[in-house]
């Protein structure tokens, strides 16, 4: 459906017809949820930090049994849940740097990893350097990425030569 052909529908109905059936979305649709609480309560930092945890839960989980599961569609789908709500572009900078500091980190932790990971780190850690460098907020988190540059190191596979080289595409040139 179109959202003329939506908004069309939408107009036929009544106020309460209309409270009713966001009322329905809200409580069926959890990203619906997501949208409206932080629609009427518009708390940026209170949110970033829910998604900053999904993130870190993916590669540092809490518990005591808890294994690390690393899973970047996860860790890029708290980003992209966080990114509709239309935050800061500081506040969803912060965001995406988090998944690089923690990808690097891992690696710096607990050895060498598998290709498709370290491309996906790579990967993560240039998305956000370039959407820092897209809102001029580069200077803001240069320390953490500069971070992840450390992280890297001990990294097998040119996993090092790639986040120094990212790093030096944004930071030095």
């Amino acid at each position: 459906m179109s959202k003329p052909a939506l908004k069309k529908h939408l107009q036929t109905l009544s106020k309460e017809q209309l409270i009713d059936t966001v009322l329905e979305l809200y409580d069926n649709v959890k990203p619906a949820k997501e949208y409206f609480e932080f629609f009427l309560n518009p708390n940026e930092k209170e949110m970033l930090e829910k998604f900053r945890t999904a993130i870190v839960n993916e590669f540092y989980p809490r518990g005591k049994f808890s294994e690390p599961k690393t899973r970047f569609s996860v860790a890029k789908k708290a980003i992209a849940d966080f990114r509709a709500l239309k935050p800061s572009p500081e506040l969803l900078g912060d965001l995406m740097v988090t998944l690089a500091e923690m990808a690097c980190k891992f690696t710096y932790d607990y050895g060498d990893m598998w290709e498709q990971y370290y491309t996906s780190a790579a990967n993560n850690y240039e998305a956000a350097l370039k959407y820092l460098q897209k809102n001029n907020l580069l200077d803001n988190f240069k320390l953490r990425c500069e971070n992840c540059v450390k992280y890297a190191s001990p990294c097998g596979y040119g996993f090092e030569d790639d986040i120094s080289s990212i790093f030096h595409d944004y930071y030095v040139s």
